[in-house]
């Protein structure tokens, strides 16, 4: 057993041991809800809970949650990784500009994303910089603006992230401190909209598949919701009548909002609950959302793997165009026309960030696709299922060790 192994396990245990009693009272909690809810429904119902976020699936991955709830909850995740649905054409284009001179400022993560097209014999903007393009490493988009200032080579930041990052980009434009020779290349997207794309998506499978449609329940993304608040998710419940809840990102926060979700379908109280009250109120951040809503237009846009979700993307406004490098350099957005299903062949990103797979069901899943030669985009970022299941996935130890506690 690996050193890394053997310390999660410590961790867990640690956890586990630390937190028996609730832990084993939430089990107990869910599985009495969902008794409630056969005999509600007379039938034995299997609950599809949803999360948005990365960190919540990392969170249930690293921990075992799903070897800890019922078997009836089947929880999947969604399109939470901002750097898996960043679309190749986007990163290709950014290595296009660097090899005609312009320096790339780029995140950690989405240096290594894999392009599905090579751009003078190369994948990502790793390799670019490798073949001699001037690729830049930062941590923010202040980082890049500092980096710049002074120098004489127009640079081009690709602005990847949600609602999370988005007000950080906005303030830097509102308060006149991005550089005339720093371009951006907006690839900032929204979550709601994609929540109800996939959830929509998902109902239809599932119908198809079971002919019923399915009971389903939201965990909604903590970082997200501090921006966008509670209120930005209450149109689940009102259009879908779909429970939602806010959730932390500790294991405890993740089985208590899975038993509010269920408490929910079995009383038909459904609502918008913020389990994740110590950072997330009902109308979020009023300031950083105005601030976005200044900075930026919403216009529909494509997501990687998925496809064009409407009104899911932010775009520099007209007062801002000077930086906008769609703009200022002639690139072409992507249409209907242009996208495509823009993950390599046999991936399984798409139908994995939709919930209609999961990495196990990818032929290439930790054989031509593994966290250091990763082929497809969810195997790069931290954020990302693949990269997440590859790393934490085996979940047998820590069934062991749940059995072994009682729980």
């Amino acid at each position: 057993m690996s050193l890394n192994i053997q310390d999660r396990l410590r961790r867990i245990e640690e956890l586990y041991r630390n937190n028996l009693s609730l832990i084993s009272r939430i089990r107990d909690l869910s599985n009495k809800l969902l008794e409630k809810l056969q005999r509600k429904t007379g039938r034995n119902v299997k609950v599809r809970i949803m999360n948005f976020c990365g960190t919540h699936e990392w969170t249930t991955v690293y921990y075992g949650i799903r070897s800890i709830v019922p078997s009836s909850i089947e929880l999947v995740a969604g399109p939470g990784c901002p750097v898996c649905i960043t679309p190749s054409y986007y990163v290709e284009q950014c290595i296009k500009l660097g090899f005609e001179g312009y320096r790339i400022y780029t995140y950690g993560d989405t240096y290594k994303v894999p392009t599905v097209r090579p751009v003078e014999g190369c994948r990502s903007l790793e390799e670019a910089k490798a073949a001699g393009c001037d690729v830049v490493v930062v941590y923010s988009f202040l980082d890049a603006i500092r980096h710049v200032t002074g120098d004489p080579r127009r640079g081009i930041f690709l602005g990847i992230g949600f609602e999370t990052i988005a007000p950080a980009y906005a303030q830097m434009f509102k308060n006149n401190k991005v550089p005339r020779d720093l371009y951006f290349l907006s690839v900032v997207r929204l979550t709601p909209p994609a929540a109800e794309y996939t959830l929509n998506v998902c109902r239809r499978r599932l119908v198809e598949e079971y002919g019923e449609e399915p009971l389903f329940g939201v965990i909604a993304p903590g970082h997200v919701s501090t921006i966008t608040g509670g209120e930005a998710w209450s149109f689940l419940v009102e259009r879908y009548r779909i429970p939602v809840v806010v959730s932390g990102f500790e294991p405890v926060d993740v089985l208590l909002s899975i038993c509010e979700i269920l408490r929910q379908l079995v009383t038909g109280d459904l609502r918008v609950c913020i389990e994740y009250s110590r950072a997330v109120t009902w109308r979020g951040n009023v300031y950083a959302k105005r601030l976005m809503s200044e900075v930026f237009a919403i216009r529909d846009s494509f997501w990687r793997g998925i496809g064009k979700i409407p009104r899911s993307g932010l775009y520099l406004r007209e007062t801002y165009l000077f930086w906008d490098a769609f703009n200022m350099l002639g690139i072409k957005d992507l249409d209907e026309s242009s996208w495509y299903r823009d993950v390599p062949g046999g991936c399984k990103c798409g139908e994995i960030m939709l919930g209609l797979a999961t990495p196990l069901e990818c032929p290439h899943f930790l054989k031509s696709c593994t966290p250091s030669r990763p082929l497809g985009p969810c195997m790069v970022s931290s954020e990302g299922t693949c990269s997440i299941w590859a790393r934490y996935g085996s979940s047998l130890l820590i069934e062991d060790l749940a059995r072994e506690l009682g729980i």
